[in-house]
């Protein structure tokens, strides 16, 4: 079963999600400069959401994406009650996980005596892994006593010059459950964790008209000088676009990433279609504060899986004009897309949508008057 979310979305002005010059993210599509939020961005928005947080946390469903893994590591060790000396001794080697394929082993660094003594003991629990490890919390108390239990049969002198891949090897993959990562995926370079398909993709969300950026000059003035010419000078790129948002999710996979719980799983599912609404990128919103809501929520429930993005329709730019507005325009060109596209290839699918206008909701599809109304249709179409 395939499960598939459209949304259209005005934003006022914004930088939402900018690039390594500070402008807001683009591309060309159609031949057309689009406004641009990247998908890393909206999967993170979706993740740290209040919406997530509020259905997961207190499970300990959701993960961490950390460089500091002997930190967390050595949380647990202290839960343990493991001893000052051996806790350290572990975590030297806590940073190295994720590196077994590269030079610079323990017993092997140019840094150190051969035991792989390089970093001081009081500073083994500041050090950091090469790599950002998503990890789920209830995997970190199987880790550290997995470590523990290889730190004590090599002892202490022997600890030091074990190969971090004899050591990561020996601790078997760590299976997660965390939510976020059965839908966006884990992929690590360390036998230590199991790498997970994502059960969700996310696209780039593009703007449906043609891109006209603008910018803002702006000075700031010292309270105290006296002066009236200004302390600084500056200016900011920003942009007022419609973007089309499309993510699907891939139940079996989901299921599968979830270990075959369909009840997380539907709450899941539930949880990522209200977050997908309501959650917001972060870029600058302190100095533009553009938190606009969808006015056109499309869900799709496919039987087959068959993903299909209607970012086609605005292949040539939506325009306000006639007395509709550009999400008017932009919701005409979707619905009429989307009925050619399921007329042409047999695209039989449940449809339900949250529209602001009456106006928004295709003849084919069943309207509901809420998010919550959503989301209870949603979780009636999921099997038990």
């Amino acid at each position: 079963m395939l499960i598939q979310i459209h949304i259209l979305q005005n934003y006022a002005p914004a930088n939402l999600n900018r690039d390594d010059t500070g402008s807001p993210k683009d591309a060309v599509f159609g031949g057309y400069r689009r406004g641009r939020i990247s998908s890393q961005c909206l999967k993170r928005s979706i993740r740290r959401s209040i919406t997530f947080e509020e259905a997961f946390k207190g499970d300990g469903l959701l993960g961490i994406r950390t460089k500091q893994l002997p930190r967390l590591i050595d949380e647990e060790l202290v839960t343990l009650g493991v001893d000052e000396e051996s806790r350290l001794e572990i975590l030297r080697r806590v940073p190295e996980i994720g590196r077994e394929s590269t030079k610079g082993r323990r017993g092997e660094t140019e840094e150190g005596d051969e035991e792989g003594n390089g970093a001081e003991p009081e500073e083994a629990r500041d050090l950091e892994t090469a790599q950002l490890i998503f990890i789920g919390r209830e995997e970190l108390r199987p880790m550290a006593q997995r470590l523990l239990a290889l730190y004590r049969e090599a002892g202490a002198k022997k600890w030091g010059k074990l190969p971090i891949d004899k050591i990561t090897g020996s601790l078997g993959p760590s299976v997660p459950r965390s939510v976020d990562i059965a839908m966006f995926g884990r992929m690590t370079t360390s036998e230590a964790f199991q790498n997970v398909e994502a059960a969700v993709q996310v696209a780039h969300a593009l703007s449906t008209n043609a891109l006209s950026s603008e910018f803002d000059y702006y000075t700031a003035v010292d309270d105290l000088s006296g002066e009236s010419g200004a302390g600084m000078i500056g200016d900011v790129e920003f942009n007022s676009s419609t973007y089309y948002k499309y993510l699907n999710v891939h139940w079996d996979q989901l299921l599968k990433n979830l270990g075959g719980d369909p009840g997380v799983g539907r709450r899941a599912v539930s949880a990522l279609l209200e977050a997908a609404a309501l959650a917001q990128p972060s870029g600058k919103q302190n100095s533009f504060a553009a938190h606009n809501l969808p006015d056109f929520v499309l869900v799709e429930v496919h039987e087959r899986n068959l993903p299909v993005s209607y970012a086609n329709a605005f292949l040539q730019p939506a325009r306000a004009g006639d007395g509709g507005t550009l999400i008017d325009a932009s919701v005409g060109l979707l619905c009429e897309y989307m009925q050619r596209l399921a007329k042409a290839y047999d695209l039989n699918a449940r449809r339900a949508v949250l529209g602001t206008h009456e106006a928004y909701v295709p003849a084919d599809s069943e309207a509901v008057s809420s998010l919550t109304g959503l989301r209870k249709w949603l979780e009636a179409q999921i099997p038990g």
